[in-house]
């Protein structure tokens, strides 16, 4: 049961240094709350520091090994890539050998068939042009490639010239196309015909031993090409010795995959063991540092719990033992003590009329 106040002017004093207590331990947990929040962020900020510094280390680190093992990959990728080159280089030179050496001796047919003709047509009085492709192709086709020329030279000779000719003018009538075309028949044909009577109706024999030849230079032309298409396609590399490329090849394919593997195993081992030991030494620099800002920020922690549970038991106290008997709104310093001043001088008896008498004033 709660006693009667006999000091009414000395309770309200009381109330007023409870109050101005109270408000004393409010701001010094307010400034306790603000160095807790300050050496939070210190703490935060050293820890993101020294994160940073360790991804950027790590990362660095990773980096140089992996810049240093991309070079020498590369590096053997280009004397790899060199050597294979010269393999290339080398079976090419051998394929071209092998053609000479498998083709000499038709060549060589060829020769003396192309010297054997020329020495008749040169006995015979026969001209030089008469000993071309074209000519034998124009005069005396034989194969399909012959008549091929021959059909695609009528076609030049007797459209393509005369419409080339035709379309070019620029009024064009009928009349000019039949005189092209006249003109045509008359130059091509009458030269064709010309050099037909003074080659081949004069040199008949020859010419026929120049067909004979032609024909025979002809299959040997093919049998050439059989044998290069053969060895093209032949898989068989024995032939060529390639063995010592083969061999370095072999070897430095062996190197690349050994220096594959040992960069697989170098960034292995820094992810496992070397990038935690990183951790630690930039960890272990800043240990001092943390260790200090981490007990500092309890410490305030602990001072703002401290603090929190003397504001708490202040203001439950003031609500028991004053602001139940005088009233929350008057729990101010100043009010206690107009309402005590009221008492001191007379003007009221009690805390109650001391109460009504400031509320008729501020009314």
């Amino acid at each position: 049961m709660a006693q009667p106040i006999t000091d009414q002017v000395g309770f309200l004093g009381e109330a007023c240094r409870a109050v101005q207590e109270l408000s004393a331990s409010r701001n010094l947990l307010d400034k306790f709350h603000q160095e807790k929040k300050r050496l939070e962020k210190e703490l935060e900020a050293e820890k993101k520091a020294v994160a940073d510094a360790i991804n950027l280390t790590v990362k660095k680190r990773l980096e140089e090994i992996e810049a240093t093992y991309d070079k020498e990959i590369a590096r053997e990728q280009d004397s790899l890539k060199r050597m294979r080159s010269k393999r290339e280089k080398a079976k090419s030179q051998g394929i071209k050998e092998r053609i000479e050496e498998e083709t000499e001796e038709l060549k060589e047919n060829n020769k003396e068939l192309k010297q054997q003709m020329k020495d008749i047509f040169r006995k015979e009085g026969v001209p030089l042009f008469c000993r071309s492709r074209l000519y034998y192709a124009l005069y005396m086709p034989d194969s399909f490639q012959e008549w091929t020329t021959l059909f695609f030279s009528i076609l030049f000779c007797f459209l393509a010239i005369p419409c080339g000719i035709y379309f070019l003018i620029p009024q064009r009538t009928p009349y000019y196309l039949i005189g092209i075309y006249f003109l045509t028949i008359l130059i091509f044909g009458g030269s064709y015909i010309l050099i037909n009577n003074r080659t081949k109706v004069r040199h008949q024999s020859a010419l026929k031993k120049g067909r004979s030849i032609r024909d025979f230079i002809r299959a040997n032309d093919r049998k050439i090409r059989l044998i290069i298409r053969s060895i093209k396609r032949d898989r068989d590399e024995a032939v060529y010795n390639l063995e010592k490329y083969d061999d370095e090849i072999a070897r430095m394919e062996q190197d690349l995959t050994d220096i594959t593997e040992k960069k697989r195993e170098a960034l292995n081992t820094f992810d496992k063991v070397t990038k935690t030991i990183i951790s630690d030494e930039i960890e272990g620099n800043s240990r001092d540092t943390l260790d200090r800002l981490s007990k500092e920020y309890e410490e305030a922690a602990a001072k703002v719990r401290e603090a929190e549970v003397r504001v708490k038991e202040q203001t439950l106290f003031i609500n028991d033992h004053y602001a139940s008997y005088v009233g929350k709104e008057y729990m101010v310093p100043e009010r206690l003590d107009e309402l005590a001043d009221m008492i001191r001088m007379g003007k009221a008896s009690s805390i109650s009329e001391a109460k009504a008498i400031y509320k008729s004033l501020k009314e």
